[in-house]
């Protein structure tokens, strides 16, 4: 039942609007001497079509509107029917009831003149002109017939509009028998070329690139562009052909704009996939470098490209395809992005902030950085904010504007670390004993694996008040604070050992009240040789243990 309610209707509308205008007398009045008139662009237009529909087919006299002047009646009449044709296949509707009927139109939109353009856009150079008292189609509009029809119907296709009838002209479900045949194959050829392309994408493409060694890449980025490029070319192959079909222009001229409109967004959709292959390639080119901001650059110039191609994907989609007037809309865009701007100027200056953050590369991924109150290691770098870990643990969300302005100590870009301490000894200790503990020191930095060998200070530099004091500044080449600290921890286990070796005794705050010694009472003050060479041998002593330590 439904079935046969949905046939009814479709027969019903077919029928209505099988001509290129609907004419209805009972509810438009439309005097029999309009359609035999060039009195005006209404009768003009009515003349042309009236005469070229199914139901009222007289060529001759639709070849009257033509303005001719070296053709004979039956180039003409060949002409008007491929005039109407174009029309056709530009699903260009004419509504008969919008045209003017005014004999002394004059086109005050375009150029003044005694013009009528039905389609600016798609028929620009199609239009009627007033002449000696009568509206025809202009003589550049005729010369022009031959090449519009030959765009309109390309590849040789314009000569299926003869072949295709002569499959038979009787009507089933209110079309001729030839156009239901041309649809079968028209959908037959759709389906047998999708599943020929696709065969050549899936089998050759990803063939071709396992013999290069990109099947992955093949199989994850350039397989699914390849199967929307089939798509698209399936859309044109209609768009093509729907043409010949001749079905009802109202019908028609939905079809091609939906098909308008799908090509510019399939294309949308091929570019939104390439974004992924270039962020890919990017990416590979990231893993090269020893910066790890590259690798946070990727996800957000991946993001930004497919942003862009979405908004410039949307607006081509408008204006091609649905023809939509985009111009009011990007002036209202440009109004309200004004007052977007000023409400979000702090949103914009963190977005230019990332930005600046991107080309100056002031730190990187995992360096160590203090600004102010901030100190911690940077983790991530987005659009608005940088996400730093701080040695509490805890997580910092810095807006990328502040720290754009902000002055940045970055620890992680040194390319040596340095360790400065003093170290001091007791006042009793002989000078012979601090020279071989200064010589030692000095022994202990060149054998370290991590120091820097080519600038070091160790001197004994300074009397406080309770201490000789032994200035011991030296660099660590090393990657990280963890580095850092493990080579520290190296450096003071041997320096304490090389204390505990030759005697040294290290100072602290203290008062020391001296009294004289008796028979009885060892001093505390401890012995020292007076022989610079039992230092030295001990310190020999302390370098060949440290020595063998390492073999």
């Amino acid at each position: 039942m439904r079935f046969s309610l949905v046939l009814t209707s479709l027969f019903f509308l077919i029928n209505t609007l099988s001509a290129q205008i609907i004419l209805d007398e009972n509810h438009i009045p439309i005097d029999p001497e309009e359609m035999h008139s060039l009195s005006s662009p209404y009768s003009a237009t009515l003349t042309f079509f009236y005469n070229l529909r199914e139901d009222n087919y007289d060529p001759e006299i639709a070849a009257e509107v033509l303005r001719t002047s070296d053709q004979t009646l039956e180039e003409s009449k060949k002409l008007a029917v491929k005039l109407k044709q174009i029309f056709d296949g530009n699903g260009v509707y004419v509504k008969i009831n919008e045209i003017p009927n005014n004999p002394n139109y004059i086109d005050s939109l375009h150029n003044n003149q005694a013009r009528y353009f039905f389609e600016t856009r798609l028929l620009p150079g199609v239009y009627l002109e007033k002449e000696n008292g009568e509206w025809k189609f202009s003589s550049f509009t005729v010369e022009q017939i031959e090449s519009l029809h030959k765009e309109t119907y390309p590849y040789g296709t314009d000569k299926l509009l003869n072949t295709l009838p002569k499959l038979g002209n009787e009507v089933y479900l209110g079309l001729h028998f030839w156009q239901l045949a041309g649809l079968f194959i028209l959908i037959l050829l759709l389906f047998l070329s999708h599943k020929l392309i696709t065969l050549v994408v899936d089998k050759g493409l990803l063939f071709a690139l396992e013999k290069l060694g990109y099947g992955y890449i093949g199989e994850i980025y350039l397989l699914p562009v390849a199967k929307v490029t089939s798509i698209y070319l399936v859309i044109v192959l209609t768009t093509i052909f729907i043409r010949i079909l001749q079905l009802p222009i109202e019908i028609v001229s939905w079809i091609l704009l939906l098909l308008n409109a799908a090509k510019p967004f399939v294309i949308t959709i091929v570019f939104y996939k390439i974004v992924d292959i270039i962020a890919m390639y990017f990416a590979r080119l990231a893993e090269k470098t020893e910066s790890t901001l590259d690798d946070q650059l990727v996800p957000l110039l991946r993001k930004t490209l497919k942003a862009f191609v979405v908004i410039v994907g949307t607006l081509y989609v408008l204006k091609e395809g649905l023809q939509v007037d985009i111009v009011p809309f990007l002036t209202g865009l440009s109004i309200g992005g004004l007052a977007f701007a000023l409400a979000a100027q702090d949103t914009i200056k963190n977005f230019f902030g990332s930005i600046m953050i991107f080309i100056d590369k002031p730190f990187q991924v995992g360096d160590w950085i203090t600004s102010g109150d901030v100190d911690g290691t940077v983790e991530e770098v987005g659009f608005r904010s940088t996400r730093i870990r701080t040695f509490r643990n805890s997580v910092m969300y810095i807006p990328n504007g502040k720290i754009a302005d902000a002055t940045i100590d970055n620890h992680g870009l040194r390319q040596y670390r340095r360790f400065y301490t003093t170290l001091t000894v007791t006042y009793d200790t002989p000078p012979d004993l601090v020279e071989a503990f200064v010589e030692g020191l000095r022994k202990i930095v060149i054998n370290h694996p991590d120091t820097r060998k080519d600038y070091y200070n160790i001197y004994f530099n300074n009397l406080s008040a309770y201490s000789q004091d032994i200035m011991f500044y030296v660099f660590f080449e090393v990657p990280n604070w963890t580095e850092e600290l493990r080579s520290r921890h190296e450096l003071l286990i041997s320096i304490v050992s090389l204390a505990n070796q030759l005697g040294v005794r290290f100072a602290f705050p203290t008062q020391t009240l001296h009294m004289e010694s008796f028979p009885e009472k060892k001093t505390l003050v401890p012995e020292y040789s007076a022989d610079p060479k039992t230092y030295q041998a001990k310190l020999q002593e302390f370098v060949a243990k440290e020595s063998n330590k390492k073999d």
